[in-house]
């Protein structure tokens, strides 16, 4: 785990008693850090090694058999998956919303094994995501490849541009700046199809016809010609499906549209019922790409909306699928789903929507079937018929990943919530630094915070600070967090002249709640403990999360235990995203 301690502790030192000269933290414009201005010698916190573990029940009640594969095949947070096959190898995208870096792009050769290659919104400039919620932002990326490029067709929303696309000719990047599609108005979701014909469409979802709702919820699905060499939109924009695939029904949310062909057919599949519990993926054909499409008898293609709530282990809220077919001929789809924790009455779920992978059966008659009608989406079963692969991060089953911070970058699937502003995190000497700004958890803008998400319901995660507050509200720890205001964090602070590791949580319920939080608990520490090694440890398990400290590795403290998890859960803190762990420092403002 590079527990180089001992050998950086002189170097901390130095840094310290330098004001943190050796650092050179380069400002950049931006309007919510001006403390790079105001405070050069903010105080640095380092961060010499990450750990990351987890496990879930429903894997130990699952295990799969030799020649099987674990669902999910991504966990955590990775929701509306799109997938495109290039050769024998597939690339898949997922949704970030307001984190950066945004859309990872992930690698396979079997369809089972994922590892993250890049990320295609990794400049700060490409997109800006404003100080608008976490759940805005980009979501629903839809990949294709062609004539030598993959493209991928996307939102970002609200406020900071309305539909793109973007292009690379190597999946891993450099992606190209965003071009905007003026024509898709308001809508989201777009989707790109290539046809062998040589033209091209894009299908998104809108407001139908007139621009007004029926009724809540009403949305229809809209087609229009792809001019590729001109990156934009031509010819008339039509609706292709309203409503739903039975408007007498008023389904809500009818999104996430995709388009491919079978044996001469034209198949658009879209999901409905919203993005909760009530979710499913429909499908309908047509002869022609322009349509009549016409709603398959036997929809949904999948859902688990129908299935007792009080199964076990239950995989909810199912749908936004892709539609791939392999080299050899067989058909898969990969969708989101969430996976709630017992025992609690409710739908609490913390991992987020994350990427599921099931084989698809097609109809005498030609229909696609997304796994068996009226089951549950299974945790074990039968992997594709192709070459195994290998993934040197795992992103399913139980695991553990080490973050020595040995390397020149940090790993693609390290985020930070909104756009960075300025250059405020080094990795140097075998250690993470971040520089502790007057940018808080609680503040709605780019903190000096680094997370990864959580991908099980039960996981621990662990590090080391070494850190020397110069003033009340410097702070460097370890936090578990959902949005700006909802979190947890464990932390080195200063209370007047006393060094104290503390736990703060701020919860969006309670009413006029300092961006800081409540302080939950503290222990007084030493003043020999400033820039010294102190252990830091979050453990979930499920709804419950406990708080452990160290000042010599292995020799854990509890702060406080049996906290409420579902704080951070969807159900509690509101939007579509997951909870993270990650690594912060802060200051209050003077």
């Amino acid at each position: 785990m590079g527990r180089r301690i001992n050998t950086r502790i002189a170097l901390l030192a130095a840094l310290l008693a330098a004001g943190h000269a050796a650092i050179a933290w380069a400002a950049q414009e931006g309007q919510d850090h001006t403390a790079q201005a105001s405070s050069p010698t903010a105080p640095v916190a380092a961060f010499d090694w990450f750990r990351y573990e987890g496990s879930d029940p429903a894997d130990m009640a699952h295990p799969p058999a030799p020649g099987q594969f674990r669902n999910p095949v991504i966990k955590g947070f990775h929701p509306d998956p799109s997938v495109v096959r290039v050769g024998g190898d597939y690339y898949l995208v997922t949704s970030t919303f307001g984190w950066f870096p945004g859309i990872p792009v992930f690698h396979s050769t079997d369809l089972v094994h994922w590892t993250q290659i890049g990320n295609a919104i990794d400049r700060p400039d490409q997109l800006d995501f404003g100080a608008h919620d976490l759940v805005n932002g980009v979501f629903a990326p839809a990949i294709e490849h062609h004539d030598g490029r993959f493209w991928i067709a996307n939102t970002c929303f609200p406020a900071c541009g309305g539909n793109f696309v973007i292009t690379a000719t190597d999946p891993a990047g450099p992606w190209s700046d965003p071009v905007w599609l003026p024509d898709l108005a308001g809508g989201i979701d777009p989707s790109l199809f290539f046809d062998d014909d040589g033209r091209a469409w894009i299908v998104n979802n809108d407001l139908p016809e007139g621009g007004k709702e029926r009724y809540s919820g009403h949305r229809a699905i809209w087609l229009q010609q792809f001019d590729p060499q001109a990156m934009r939109t031509v010819g008339p924009r039509t609706v292709i499906l309203d409503g739903g695939i039975d408007p007498a029904q008023k389904p809500e949310y009818v999104e996430g549209p995709h388009l491919f062909k079978r044996d001469g057919w034209y198949y658009l599949t879209a999901a409905e019922g919203g993005t909760g519990e009530m979710h499913r993926q429909v499908v309908l054909r047509s002869r022609r790409v322009e349509g009549p499409y016409v709603a398959w008898s036997g929809n949904p293609a999948l859902t688990q909306r129908d299935l007792p709530r009080e199964r076990p282990f239950p995989v909810t809220s199912t749908g936004h699928a892709d539609f791939i077919r392999t080299q050899d001929g067989d058909w898969w789809a990969v969708f989101l789903g969430n996976r709630p924790y017992p025992p609690l009455e409710g739908h609490y779920v913390n991992t987020g929507r994350e990427t599921f992978l099931l084989p698809v059966a097609w109809t005498a008659d030609g229909w696609p079937r997304i796994g068996e009608p009226g089951q549950p989406v299974p945790y074990a079963l039968d992997a594709p018929r192709l070459p195994p692969g290998t993934a040197p991060v795992p992103t399913s089953g139980s695991f553990a990943v080490d973050d020595d911070f040995d390397r020149p970058a940090l790993a693609p699937y390290w985020i930070t919530p909104r756009n960075p502003r300025s250059e405020w995190h080094r990795l140097a000497d075998g250690a993470l630094w971040l520089q502790a700004r007057e940018v808080r958890l609680g503040d709605r803008g780019n903190p000096s915070f680094l997370a990864r998400r959580q991908q099980h319901q039960d996981a621990d995660v662990s590090t080391v600070v070494r850190f020397a507050p110069a003033r009340d509200g410097d702070t460097a720890g370890l936090a578990a967090f959902q949005n700006e205001d909802y979190w947890y964090l464990l932390a080195l602070v200063r209370q007047g002249e006393r060094l104290a590791v503390v736990l703060d949580r701020r919860d969006g319920r309670v009413q006029g709640q300092a961006r800081t939080g409540t302080r939950l608990a503290a222990a007084t520490l030493p003043d020999s403990v400033a820039g010294q090694p102190l252990y830091l440890r979050i453990r979930a398990r499920g709804d419950r999360y406990e708080f452990q400290y160290a000042l010599e590795e292995g020799r854990w403290r509890t702060l406080l235990a049996g906290m409420d998890g579902t704080v951070l859960s969807t159900a509690v803190a509101g939007g579509f995203t997951g909870a993270v762990f990650g690594v912060y420092a802060g200051r209050a403002p003077l």
